[in-house]
């Protein structure tokens, strides 16, 4: 329907969404909500013998209980060296290592704590939702650029602005929808 230059456009739109979104999703796998996710540590960085890497390319993370993670180094030596780093990372975690693995108890959240971090969670909602906003605008802005050169009609403008529109309500629906499957999990006791 659209020309090969308007569907690259169209594509790219719908590529910084999808970027978006899964970013979205990202970050809330990082939110610590009662339940262990390994996903929470896995990318928390670790001086090994002079290079930062990610405690995932040093070890097993294991979940063997609903509210603990195991993490079981492939090189003992650097046992306290990853136990600092996870408590540098903030996560309200402390880890405690008997010599061979290093295991994070999960404490019960409090209902205060699960507010905070909803709030949390609604800044992220909302800033990946400007994300998409921008794409939008970034996106109409180069088919107004189109129409005032002449490059498209009106009638292709109006189908184009409803087309992005679209594409914009969808994302923005799934973005709400893992808010709140984020937020049920949270205020889970």
């Amino acid at each position: 329907m659209y020309s090969e230059e308007i569907e690259m456009y169209l594509d790219d739109y719908k590529s910084e969404l999808k970027k978006a979104v899964d970013h979205y999703k990202d970050e809330l796998l990082q939110i610590r909500a009662g339940r262990a996710n390994p996903k929470l540590i896995e990318k928390i960085m670790v001086d090994y013998y002079g290079t930062m890497t990610p405690i995932s390319q040093m070890a097993t993370i294991s979940v063997p209980e609903a509210r603990m993670i195991l993490v079981n180094l492939w090189d003992n030596s650097m046992l306290k060296t990853v136990a600092k780093a996870i408590e540098a990372a903030n996560l309200g975690l402390n880890p405690s290592d008997d010599g061979r693995v290093i295991r994070l108890v999960f404490p019960q959240l409090t209902e205060e704590r699960r507010k905070e971090l909803v709030k949390d969670m609604s800044k992220y909602t909302e800033s990946a939702k400007v994300t998409c906003r921008n794409a939008r605008r970034d996106v109409l802005d180069v088919f107004k650029k189109m129409k005032k050169d002449s490059s498209i009609t009106e009638d292709e403008m109006a189908s184009l602005e409803k087309d992005v529109q679209k594409t914009l309500d969808e994302t923005v629906a799934m973005i709400d929808k893992s808010a709140q499957e984020k937020e049920k999990e949270i205020m889970e006791v």
